[in-house]
């Protein structure tokens, strides 16, 4: 059943924030209707092309949602200076992570702040 709330969005020193709340606590494709548009569509226009998605409040993530971040994270790269990065991991969704080797495509980081921080740093 989708949630009726959206993701905060937020510039800090021109990277995109993409912060989902407790209402994503569980991202299984049934879940993912509401965010699905808003984080492509995010993706082919935020101006520079630098995102965060800080999972912090997130729990569990399945095989739609790395999908999700992988069909957002290729129309962020393909942009000139294009970067995605992924934070506030749970322990579940770290080892999820760990096992699909994802962290070999995008940065992870501990909190959105070192996130940011990253890709602020490599404009």
């Amino acid at each position: 059943m989708p949630t009726s709330r959206a993701p905060q969005i937020s510039q800090h020193d021109h990277v995109t924030l993409v912060q989902l709340g407790d209402e994503y606590k569980n991202l299984d494709e049934h879940s993912l209707e509401d965010i699905s548009t808003l984080l492509l569509d995010l993706a082919k226009s935020i101006d520079p092309p630098l995102m965060v998605l800080d999972l912090s409040h997130t729990k569990f993530f399945g095989s739609a949602f790395i999908e999700l971040m992988f069909r957002t994270w290729n129309k962020i790269k393909v942009r000139d200076g294009g970067k995605f990065s992924i934070s506030g991991l749970s322990k579940t969704c770290r080892e999820v992570v760990d096992v699909t080797h994802i962290d070999r495509l995008w940065p992870v980081f501990e909190t959105s702040e070192e996130a940011i921080e990253s890709l602020r740093n490599e404009t």
